[in-house]
């Protein structure tokens, strides 16, 4: 192997969002997954024009790319990395004619390309080159609390997603998803409210929820009471 010669003093760079550190990399155990991943952001980045989006074409011709993940029939390891991304909720997929010939378009999963893909789908939103019949086929998954967080009140620092992750494991996901959106709604936007508002929820009750994290499993309120938000759930 020929060792990397170093980074010259001048040259481009590819931003990363401060979530895809905190969150995102901890999950992802799959290198080709996470190299895909890396390759999107990179390729996504210098695109010019509404919407930004890359083909599944596109991905398959960057030979950087297919050199990288190794082993195996390179269509299918793209397809696996590819789906792997999309069902953790990093990308969405879109499914367009392009001359009669099904296409698959990944776009980055935030807030602006959710509705770009929305638009999309129902026909208000058209991209030059692809067309929709019917309702288009899309791939996106609802965005959990570490998403919610950042996206709704601001920076996840470690700090903050230790307090998330302690609530994860106290609370119901549904839960701390429903304070987040009171405390957007209040205007209240910082986790000394939320959990304000979840310690109410536990111990008045809340009229959509209950105690149990599964509805198959009967467990006590009293769990609640061990754990690091003990002293917020004491009655």
């Amino acid at each position: 192997m020929k060792q990397f010669s170093g980074f010259p003093p001048r040259m481009q760079f590819t931003p990363l969002p401060n979530l895809f550190f905190s969150h995102l990399l901890p999950q992802i155990s799959d290198i080709v997954e996470l190299k895909i991943t890396l390759h999107i952001f990179w390729t996504l980045y210098p695109k010019k024009g509404y919407p930004r989006f890359t083909t599944y074409r596109e991905l398959l011709d960057s030979k950087s790319l297919l050199t990288s993940l190794g082993e195996g029939k390179p269509e299918e390891v793209l397809r696996n990395g590819l789906k792997m991304a999309t069902k953790r909720g990093t990308i969405l997929h879109l499914a367009l004619d392009r001359d009669g010939v099904v296409e698959d378009i990944y776009f980055l999963n935030n807030d602006y390309n959710r509705q770009t893909v929305s638009k999309i789908q129902n026909g208000e939103l058209s991209l030059s080159g692809f067309k929709t019949e019917g309702p288009a086929r899309i791939e996106t998954a609802l965005p959990d609390i570490f998403t919610l967080y950042e996206q709704n009140i601001g920076m996840l620092t470690p700090m903050i997603g230790d307090e998330l992750r302690d609530a994860e494991r106290l609370y119901p996901e549904t839960w701390i998803k429903d304070a987040i959106k009171e405390a957007v709604m209040a205007n209240k936007r910082n986790w000394r409210y939320i959990a304000r508002i979840l310690e109410r929820w536990s111990t008045e009750g809340k009229t959509n929820g209950t105690y149990r994290r599964d509805s198959a499993q009967k467990t006590s309120p009293d769990k609640y009471i061990a754990g690091k938000y003990g002293h917020m759930v004491r009655r």
